[in-house]
């Protein structure tokens, strides 16, 4: 199968370019400078120059794969807004491309503000007061025929390299002195190893879009107090409650209750994670460099 990826250098993206290439898949990425493309083609895919704006390339190279994965999502949230945009167009560009065939279209979402107080299913709806429409796209693409799903990433896609919320969370406990945690520290965020969240999205390829959604996850919740107390061993630093405004620009997802089941997408697919556990991964020197 020839896939085109967007996001092909990222950190979940090289992932599933690694997956899919050494399950013997053609791999072209979408790259946003020559130097990206030529890390890219390094590893035996081939490396197309654009960014997520450059809606005409995006339709020329997903109108000439047998699949498309979109993983690019520019996540500067001070202007999250403009950002979802963006993702809306280059998702509706996609399926364009796709229309009228049996190709699939495997779109990136998350799991933020789905439920309250119970884990979320791969049967609830996005948030319709959410700014990103990144569900809303795939499923008004599901209505023209496109063959589209979503798969829903953990809040904490970990690993050594990990450049997402839990190294915000470790900077955070550097400059303030304390590993803190928003009031009890009950709140739960679901987590997922890079490496599970590559065989994922191959395994829905291979085995077919039969769903919309598609969850990403491993743990199911890890408390927000238990993050915050391996961070603290970790620095040597106290582990105390603290509240929201302590978090900063970060508050909304410190507090945030992100935990969700999987099991649907397990027994679909014969998902079976393999890879440490969130608190296990977090435990580790590499983690912390200096």
């Amino acid at each position: 199968m020839h896939v085109f990826l967007t996001g092909a250098t990222g950190w979940v993206g090289s992932a599933i370019v690694e997956e899919l290439l050494n399950a013997g898949h053609q791999v072209t990425g979408l790259a946003r400078s020559a130097e990206k493309a030529t890390a890219l083609t390094a590893t035996g895919a081939q490396a197309i120059v654009a960014t997520l704006d450059d809606l005409a390339a995006l339709h020329r190279a997903a109108s000439a794969a047998d699949a498309v994965i979109h993983t690019a999502f520019n996540h500067d949230f001070s202007k999250f807004a403009e950002n979802a945009e963006q993702d809306r167009r280059a998702i509706e560009t996609l399926g364009r491309a796709l229309e009228g065939s049996a190709r699939p279209l495997l779109v990136t979402s998350g799991l933020s503000s789905l439920t309250s107080g119970r884990a979320a299913t791969e049967a609830d709806l996005p948030n319709p007061t959410s700014l990103r429409k990144s569900e809303t796209a795939a499923r008004a693409l599901a209505e023209r025929g496109v063959r589209v799903a979503a798969i829903r990433l953990a809040p904490s896609v970990h690993g050594l390299g990990d450049h997402g919320f839990i190294p915000i969370v470790i900077r955070l406990a550097r400059e303030k002195g304390i590993s803190a945690y928003p009031g009890e520290g009950l709140n739960r965020w679901a987590g997922v190893h890079r490496s599970d969240a590559a065989r994922l999205y191959r395994l829905v390829l291979e085995q077919g879009t039969t769903e919309p959604i598609y969850h990403a996850v491993a743990d199911e919740g890890v408390t927000f107090r238990e993050i915050a107390e391996v961070i603290g061993r970790r620095l040597g630093l106290p582990v105390e409650s603290r509240d929201r405004e302590h978090f900063g620009w970060f508050a909304n997802f410190a507090v945030a209750d992100m935990f969700a089941s999987s099991e649907r997408t397990r027994t679909l697919l014969g998902w079976k994670p393999t890879g440490p556990d969130l608190l296990t991964d977090l435990d580790q020197p590499g983690y912390y460099p200096a």
